[in-house]
């Protein structure tokens, strides 16, 4: 199990939404810009990664029970998306590095793999 707030700091991201989150804990990553394959995990306390940033993606974070999203390569999350996401109580990270650079930081973290 790895604390959200260590996410943060080892991704040197940025909180956009769920502040109150940041003590919780997350035990698996599943890195997708397909919607389509997100939908497919049935993985309680899961933390998504992805370069994907529009309404899709709150959208189905929230009917796969996905409570965490990390946004790679310096995406920006719109008002929309953040108003959104903190309806659905979903916490929302933005980080500058690369999809695979997050990845590996995050496995190194002790985060594990869903597959």
């Amino acid at each position: 199990m790895v604390k959200v707030a260590d996410v943060v700091d080892k991704l040197n991201a940025r909180v956009i939404c769920g502040e109150c989150s940041l003590s919780k804990e997350v035990q698996f990553g599943f890195a997708s810009d397909l919607m389509s394959d997100v939908l497919t995990i049935d993985t309680e306390n899961l933390l998504l990664i992805t370069g994907l940033n529009n309404l899709q993606t709150i959208r189905t974070s929230e009917m796969s029970d996905i409570s965490f999203i990390v946004f790679v390569r310096d995406k920006k999350v719109s008002p929309e998306m953040k108003e959104l996401a903190c309806e659905n109580e979903i916490t929302l990270l933005e980080s500058g590095l690369s999809m695979f650079s997050a990845c590996s930081v995050l496995n190194d973290l002790g985060l594990q793999p869903v597959y």
